[in-house]
């Protein structure tokens, strides 16, 4: 159980992290590539479950929502990239190594930090990581200490997909999920929270019960869970108001003076050594990261938070005139990879809530216990610049949207012309995986963001030819070739080895009407 609460606050607060990269293995190392997986994992992955592990051993249950795309489920069970994931961390000790032996007693001292952190990580992957990620998924959905949220195969932005792939893709990822952690997930996180009108329905047939919207997505008011339209799936909202203080688009916690500066690397090491300083001191005038600067830092942005999120929890259950629902989501990646000290605030903060009388919850907790109000129709939408598709359908993405239209219904059209059989056919099975990873929401927002803007580029129009040419050869008959480049272009990713084909919805449906 977790521990009794002093009464006064009313509702229930509720965390929800988002855990998402797109495909990197053996597609780059540096600058962006397989780096950014190992990064995020030994930043991020790694101390939030064992603040989430350590939190389980002192008698809390259900502390929040843990969303993990079935892409990056799928890297984090990989062979090779836990054996990479492994050698990263050596070298990480290797470099830390070599700085604690500067002449610079500040520099030596940031080694000999950075040394005990990477000998800290190595010893817990070898503990809980070795083996993949699921076994320690399974292990904190089994603790009780989490809600799991699922999602589509390969992260799509999925109103700008066509509706037979939407859901080949949706129904793929809960699939993905029940296999890796032996259980179906009832609630996902869906990419980039886009939603258009009709996949309510989508949800509904595949056993989603709630998802995440932004909250402008309800107008704002997010104090509780919305019924959509004519189903019993529940939209639950970001409430930004309490979101923001941790992490906005200007302003949150991460960028305090004090805290170790995210992207000022030292030349020679690699390492992170400065800390933020100020938001206009450019890198090489940042000054050396103090730890022992950092702790009451922490402890002030807890207290902010928690007074936060109980002003919000009263103010909205006053308005409403019941107990009300405040939720706060962010991507798990700002805590570790992007924050550095990230986890430490998250594992205080959860220990913090339900000491100053705030009842923490999932997001499957917060519908059991009826904080759900009224149906509502929900517009087109996103949690991206805007809340709208801009970043996914603006000007300077409309070449991935072509794209993505051509790539699906090429993909749609020869699957549908070849000849059926009961057995899995390789063929369709890698059209339709290069497909999905055409239209990954990844490139376009990296494009719109101007992150690696080339790599996404490669990345959506690679995925796009292995389509196109294995398509080609089946269109053609030629069904060795097809079946030797299918081989191929499988065993270059060897990902998501389950898709199966056979469960695409038919084209019946849809040319009946009968479809959603």
């Amino acid at each position: 159980m977790t521990p009794s609460v002093p009464a006064g606050v009313p509702g229930q607060f509720t965390l929800v992290l988002h855990s998402h990269l797109p495909w990197l293995a053996n597609h780059g190392r540096w600058p962006v590539g397989e780096e950014w997986l190992y990064q995020s994992w030994a930043a991020s992955y790694q101390p939030v479950f064992a603040v989430l592990r350590g939190l389980a051993d002192d008698g809390f249950t259900d502390v929040l929502s843990l969303g993990i795309t079935p892409v990056l489920a799928a890297q984090l069970d990989d062979p090779h990239c836990a054996s990479s994931m492994y050698e990263w961390l050596a070298n990480w000790q290797l470099r830390a190594m070599e700085l604690a032996t500067d002449r610079d007693p500040v520099r030596a001292a940031a080694g000999g930090a950075h040394f005990r952190d990477a000998g800290a990580a190595i010893a817990d992957f070898e503990r809980h990581w070795r083996h993949g990620a699921s076994p320690a998924i399974r292990a904190l959905a089994s603790s009780g200490i989490i809600e799991l949220l699922g999602g589509p195969l390969a992260h799509p932005f999925a109103p700008l997909l066509d509706a037979r792939m939407r859901q080949f893709s949706l129904g793929e990822g809960l699939a993905d999920a029940h296999r890796r952690w032996g259980h179906t997930p009832t609630g996902i996180w869906a990419p980039e929270c886009a939603f258009d009108p009709g996949m309510e329905f989508e949800y509904a047939d595949a056993g989603v019960g709630h998802f995440m919207v932004d909250g402008p997505t309800l107008h704002g008011d997010t104090a509780l869970g919305r019924p959509v339209g004519d189903t019993d799936v529940v939209a639950f909202g970001r409430d930004l108001t309490v979101s923001y203080r941790v992490w906005s688009p200007k302003s949150g916690y991460p960028g305090h003076g004090a805290y170790r500066d995210f992207h000022t690397y030292d030349h020679d090491s690699g390492l992170k050594l400065a800390r933020v300083t100020g938001r206009t001191v450019d890198g090489p005038d940042k000054a050396p990261y103090d730890p022992d600067r950092v702790d009451a830092v922490i402890d002030k942005h807890v207290e902010d938070f928690v007074a936060t999120v109980r002003d919000r929890l009263i103010a909205e259950s006053d308005r409403i005139g019941r107990p009300a629902h405040v939720v706060a989501a962010f991507d798990t990646e700002l805590f570790g990879h992007w924050w550095f000290e990230g986890p430490t605030w998250l594992d205080r903060v959860l220990r913090r809530l339900p000491e100053a009388g705030v009842s923490v919850g999932s997001l499957a907790t917060a519908r059991e216990r009826g904080y759900v109000g009224d149906p509502v129709d929900l517009p087109p939408s996103s949690w991206g610049s805007g809340k709208d598709w801009r970043v996914w359908a603006g000007p300077q993405v409309q070449h991935f949207v072509d794209l993505n239209a051509e790539v699906v219904d090429t993909a749609l059209t020869t699957v549908d012309k070849r000849e059926q059989h009961d057995a899995r056919d390789r063929v369709n099975d890698q059209i339709l995986r290069e497909t999905l990873m055409t239209v990954a929401s990844d490139w376009p927002f990296m494009v719109s963001k101007d992150t690696a803007a080339g790599y996404a580029t490669d990345r959506a129009h690679k995925h796009a030819h292995a389509t196109r040419e294995i398509a080609d050869a089946a269109a053609r008959g030629r069904e060795s070739s097809a079946r030797a480049l299918a081989d191929g272009w499988f065993a270059a990713d060897n990902l998501f080895a389950d898709l199966d084909a056979r469960r695409l919805p038919g084209p019946e449906a849809y040319a009946k009407g009968e479809g959603r």
